[in-house]
């Protein structure tokens, strides 16, 4: 639909279009590189800022400007392209705890037309040979630590000079380190990369199912770089990383977005509380970007945390992953009123295209924003396929050109979650208002059916991790004869604390509906999750107390 009749027909205030269905983003349009061959790389280096320092190890204290940067770019692709002959479209995986070494090796790697993929380090050995039979990298990049967990047969570049067990690995072809310091020879004959070749191909967390490589182009990755150039934030100058990079938010937004933003980002190698805290404290740091269980320890700890770290130079904390209930937030407000709280909403498969609070927004509770630019969305009845209008709920569906082109050698999963027409099935239940913010109420696969009736997980989540005694929690169906199914909570409490089953129990029932209520709770060390902080339901429901 042209933007003319577009406009005409869009209602202001939600953004929805009675003629197709279809909600249109409120936030201004942004632009992309007509070129067919700009690969998001050149797109990053030539955005213009004032940034001076890139990244800042938080364990060692070394810092990366941004001139030596892209010395370090430059001079890694020349040498994986003449020496190590890697080539448009091969794919290399990275296997590395975060560091600013991830950042180079991705930028130098999508600047040749070869595919970037990632592994979780935290993966065993079986996992990590199962994305590797199934993406088939022609090289690794690795530490001496997590070398052994690669399988045999496949080349690696060390991140640093070590010593190396010859029985741990079986052909080391580089030193990133060393590739870092060689002088460029002047030659740059490469291929020509297309924006609609893949750049990357991360696998999603399967929070329910196996694990899927998802393609992405150079064009996802640009619109994404554009996004978030265009809604730059004062508040996001000193950023601390606190997700890892192996995951799809910690690569686009911490080894692309604040490149082409100048941003200085603060890289903790995994997350640790009072390693953050210190890192804020010590780099002045404006913007952290959190699960919500970590505002829960925050505002719990909240007098032991401001008598011993200076967080006055903290503007703003972004929340995903899962949602953030009012109650939360206010608590979190009420020990630090000069902090923002904003909530934001994306996928894997959609390059962070969805949704983002902005900071007029912030005491909006419940909702993860208004749409990004570069998407429209439409509402999906799940049973029959209708679309619907403002404040229905049904199955969140995007589109645009952040949205990914699908998953790796998975026609039929593809099939599944991309229509013909380019939309993405999210599997989300949402709804968006009059005035167009997106509200996610769970997830379509996790509802619970209780007597006929839906019960969404995440509502009882929200009110289970406003409980003192309660650090974290999750819930899922438990079988049922005469119910079907009904609510059961896994808690993990806090330190010292006795918090009986009953107790649990009725601190919802009080709240809720009967058809809501908990009717099972079992206490656990702690809540399996994703990298980004989803939930593993399914990891739960293999628990022996979900068989009773």
């Amino acid at each position: 639909m042209a933007n003319v009749e577009r406009s005409s027909l869009v209602d202001s205030r939600s953004g929805f279009c009675k003629e197709n269905s279809t909600f249109y983003s409120k936030r201004n349009p942004i632009s992309l590189p007509a070129s067919p061959s700009l690969h998001v790389t050149t797109f990053i280096s030539c955005q213009t800022h004032s940034g001076t320092t890139a990244f800042i190890d938080a364990a060692t204290g070394q810092r990366l400007s941004f001139s030596d940067l892209w010395r370090a770019v430059d001079r890694v692709a020349e040498c994986l392209h003449r020496d190590v002959g890697l080539r448009r479209g091969d794919v290399i995986l990275i296997l590395s705890p975060n560091s600013f070494y991830i950042p180079i090796v991705c930028l130098a790697v999508m600047s040749l037309g070869a595919v970037v993929t990632t592994a979780n380090t935290l993966s065993t050995v079986g996992e990590i040979s199962k994305q590797i039979a199934d993406s088939n990298p022609t090289l690794a990049f690795t530490t001496v630590q997590l070398a052994h967990k690669l399988p045999a047969g496949i080349s690696i570049v060390l991140t640093e000079e070590e010593h190396v067990e010859p029985s741990r690995v079986v052909r080391v072809v580089g030193v990133l380190s060393e590739m870092m310091k060689k002088e460029p020879s002047g030659q740059r004959v490469r291929d020509r990369v297309n924006q609609e070749d893949t750049a990357v191909m991360l696998y999603s967390s399967g929070t329910t199912g196996a694990s899927k490589g998802v393609i992405s182009s150079h064009r996802n990755l640009t619109s994404y770089v554009a996004k978030m150039v265009a809604k730059e934030s004062l508040e996001d100058k000193i950023l601390i990383c606190t997700v890892p990079m192996f995951h799809t938010f910690g690569l686009l937004m911490f080894a692309m977005a604040t490149v082409a933003l100048g941003s200085t980002v603060v890289i903790l190698r995994r997350f640790d509380l009072s390693d953050m805290l210190a890192a804020v404290e010590k780099y002045r740091a404006t913007a952290l970007i959190l699960a919500p269980p970590v505002l829960v320890v925050m505002t719990n700890e909240g007098d032991i945390i401001k008598a011993k770290y200076d967080l006055s130079s903290l503007k703003k904390v972004t929340c995903g992953g899962a949602p953030l209930s009012k109650e939360v937030t206010e608590g979190f407000l009420k020990i630090y009123p000069t902090v923002h709280v904003l909530q934001a909403y994306a996928l894997t498969e959609s390059n962070g295209g969805g949704a983002y609070m902005d900071m007029v927004d912030s005491r909006r509770y419940g909702t993860v924003g208004t749409l990004t630019p570069d998407v429209e969305a439409r509402v999906v009845d799940p049973n029959t396929g209708r679309f619907m209008g403002t404040n229905q709920t049904g199955e969140l569906w995007l589109k645009g050109p952040s949205i990914s082109k699908g998953y790796f050698k998975n026609q039929e999963a593809t099939s599944e979650t991309f229509n013909l027409e380019g939309w993405l099935k999210t599997g989300d239940l949402c709804y968006i208002d009059d005035e167009g913010f997106l509200y996610v109420v769970d997830r379509l696969k996790e509802l619970i059916k209780y007597k006929g009736y839906q019960v969404a997980p995440a509502e009882l989540e929200a009110l289970l991790i406003t409980h003192p005694d309660i650090l974290d929690a999750a819930v899922i169906p438990f079988p049922d004869k005469e119910a079907g199914q009904y609510p059961m909570a896994y808690v993990t409490r806090t330190l010292g604390s006795n918090l009986s089953e009953k107790q649990v129990i009725d601190f919802i029932s009080k709240q809720v509906a009967p058809y809501k209520k908990i009717r099972k709770v079992a206490f656990i060390n702690s809540i399996p999750k994703t990298a980004s902080g989803k939930i593993l339901r399914k990891d739960l429901i293999k628990l022996p107390s979900s068989k009773l």
